[in-house]
């Protein structure tokens, strides 16, 4: 497999979505390098360390693009990372390196319904997910969020139904986004299924939906973006250690 190109690219500008969702424009003169319609595609932000060979690389989603320009966005709060606490100091002209960008995730077009869930780590692929659905989609969106100030308007079908889950205090007992699934109505036909969390998360709402549930491989999509309590590359040697357990 080809290494991710790296190039370095330019903050442009930042806006507060809500209370805790900063989107940072990037752009600049190696702009297009990136290939275009690349929503929902992730990218690597590399952090080099002083001292060490190895830079810190942390995950994120294009979330949108435009000619000359994507757009990042970050959950910003009291126990920032790495990227985190770049981007909320981030101002026009500073620059980054870019790595990517890594295959689109996008929910399987082909179900009779959809079901979207994940927290605010994943709202910007969610975002992009509704918006790859059709006009006529039906179905429902699972969306956690850290505070009310964070629910904002999404496009969406009209036929999908935003449900939105504030929970200020994750813990790692993984139920919170799978109680608010379970109470969905499940709808007939066959579910198409996006879902994107914590880890703890993404392990109950995947139990469910496999084995309760019955969802064929090829209609769910299911992945984990964080750990409570783990930084990324502990994050990253638990996923691993579970898809080995799970055979996948």
């Amino acid at each position: 497999m080809a290494k991710p190109q790296i190039r370095e690219m330019e903050v442009v500008r930042s806006t507060y979505l809500s209370s805790h969702m900063l989107s940072v424009t990037l752009g600049g003169e190696n702009i297009g390098t990136i290939p275009d319609d690349q929503e929902s595609a992730y990218i690597k932000l590399i952090f080099p360390r002083e001292g060490e060979d190895k830079p810190l690389m942390r995950t994120y989603t294009i979330r949108a693009q435009r000619p000359g320009e994507i757009d990042v966005d970050f959950v910003i709060h009291e126990d920032a990372g790495p990227a985190s606490a770049w981007a909320s100091k981030a101002k026009p002209g500073d620059r980054i390196l870019i790595g990517g960008p890594g295959p689109k995730k996008l929910i399987n077009p082909e179900g009779d319904w959809f079901l979207i869930a994940g927290d605010m780590t994943a709202l910007p692929a969610i975002t992009v997910n509704l918006a790859s659905l059709a006009d006529d989609a039906r179905g429902y969106a699972v969306i956690e969020v850290i505070s009310e100030d964070d629910i904002r308007p999404i496009d969406h079908p009209a036929g999908v139904e935003l449900h939105w889950l504030v929970n200020p205090t994750p813990d790692d007992s993984g139920e919170t986004l799978l109680a608010r699934v379970r109470e969905l109505a499940w709808l007939e036909g066959q579910v198409a299924v996006w879902a994107a969390c914590e880890f703890n998360s993404m392990r109950a709402l995947r139990k469910y939906l496999k084995q309760e549930q019955d969802v064929p491989r090829d209609h769910l999509y299911i992945s984990s973006y964080w750990k409570i309590g783990q930084s990324e590359d502990g994050h990253k040697a638990a996923k691993k250690r579970d898809l080995e357990k799970e055979g996948l």
